[in-house]
């Protein structure tokens, strides 16, 4: 038995409809939809997940070739429905266990954006042996975040191996995900969709 979401799985292009409707309904500007046809007009798209619950599309996050550094990554946007963030959709199930501690417990399984990460986090801490037979691509060498430290370095994402970076955004909001503990030393140079916004 499933408890929260489904498995993360791969956006077909039947899906790209309800993406755009996903990111319209998270986001209070349409700057994340025409991100995301950009990013896939211009061919720089590398990946896009999505975590589905109950025939729909909860959450969703897109992985972009970064100009520069070569083989590295770029995720965003992430959007979970306003309907189910912060494990809403937990909150209306009748299994629910009763009690503050347990409440909070049982909420953790239902956060779309907290599954999605740590599922991406977790194909990092793995060999690469076999898993490039299950990805339908090869993972980036490593994946630049520019967001909340608090929530994204709860997932495996690092604000202090980011600072050595030269970057056109704020240090202080981008973290790397990468195999190893070095701190590179590396100019971002995002896909040219980034700049239209």
């Amino acid at each position: 038995m499933v408890v929260g979401p489904d498995t993360m799985r791969d956006v077909s292009a039947a899906q790209y409809d309800e993406v755009e409707e996903l990111l319209n309904a998270a986001f209070p500007t349409d700057a994340e939809a025409r991100l995301v046809r950009k990013l896939r007009s211009d061919g720089d798209m590398l990946l896009e997940f999505q975590k589905p619950w109950e025939g729909r599309i909860g959450g969703y996050f897109a992985l972009s070739r970064m100009q520069a550094p070569a083989g590295w990554a770029c995720l965003a946007p992430m959007a979970v429905r306003p309907e189910w963030q912060g494990g809403k959709l937990a909150g209306g199930n009748p299994n629910m266990v009763v009690g503050e501690a347990q409440d909070e417990a049982y909420r953790r399984p239902w956060r779309f954006g907290s599954r999605m990460l740590q599922q991406l986090a977790g194909l990092y801490e793995m060999t690469l042996d076999g898993l490039l037979d299950e990805m339908p691509n090869q993972l980036p060498e490593a994946i630049v975040v520019l967001g909340e430290p608090s929530f994204y370095g709860r997932h495996g994402f690092d604000l202090a191996r980011a600072q050595k970076l030269r970057s056109p955004y704020p240090l202080s909001h981008t973290l790397i995900l990468k195999r190893g503990e070095d701190v590179p030393e590396q100019s971002l140079i995002y896909p040219a969709a980034f700049a239209e916004l």
